[in-house]
């Protein structure tokens, strides 16, 4: 069975964690793309800020995610990318909901 775009997001989803903001980084709006090409998953990303402090414990926890719940990958590899830069209006409706963001 391959592995699809949105396998990869609900791994995502169910194992990552911002860890200041409390929610998945899915439903955050954090990931941008999801690319899976026989053994090959590419992921680009983004952070709620460039300087976020959670950043790197964020992407280690992506690459770990994926790695465990695809071990047929040969090579995974997390973009983080600025453009567009994120805002609160990326986040899914759940998210805006736990948050209090109408």
């Amino acid at each position: 069975m391959a592995i699809t775009d949105n396998d990869v997001r609900e791994r995502i989803r169910a194992g990552v964690i911002d860890p200041e903001i409390g929610l998945n980084i899915v439903d955050l709006g954090l990931i941008y793309g999801v690319e899976v090409d026989e053994d090959t998953i590419d992921i680009d990303m983004t952070l709620t800020s460039p300087g976020c402090p959670a950043g790197p414990q964020i992407i280690y926890d992506v690459k770990q995610t994926v790695k465990r719940a695809f071990p047929e990958a040969n090579q995974i590899s997390v973009n983080i990318v600025w453009q567009p830069f994120w805002s609160p209006e990326m986040m899914s409706d759940w998210a805006k909901e736990e948050l209090g963001i109408f």
